[in-house]
């Protein structure tokens, strides 16, 4: 009998339709978790690659910027573009004022 490797999911996930910043690259988070998330992108990855990416996530307390880093798990084909699923490695988070995305970003807004 052949038995096929689960990944093992630590917390809740949450169904979601989240804009993800892939480093320039865009994307987007379908279900999220505490450990990961799987999202759906145009570009191109390897399984046990590194990925950095970005949301900006609107809170009670606030826009935040959540930025992580992970390790591509699983690839598979997803509505004509590439489903991914990272498990986070690190993760960080900012009020959307204190985070360098964020001042990168309202700097080309103001800018005439």
């Amino acid at each position: 009998m052949k038995r096929e490797a689960k990944i093992k999911r630590n917390g809740v996930r949450v169904s979601a339709m989240l804009p993800v910043d892939l480093g320039g690259e865009p994307g987007f988070a379908h279900d999220v978790s505490a450990s990961g998330m799987f999202l759906e992108a145009d570009a191109s990855y390897a399984l046990g690659s590194k990925i950095s990416l970005a949301m900006n996530l609107d809170t009670p307390w606030g826009k935040v910027v959540f930025e992580c880093q992970g390790t591509v798990v699983r690839l598979e084909p997803h509505d004509g573009k590439v489903g991914v699923a990272v498990q986070f490695t690190q993760s960080t988070s900012a009020p959307v004022a204190h985070a360098p995305t964020a001042k990168r970003a309202s700097k080309k807004v103001v800018a005439r």
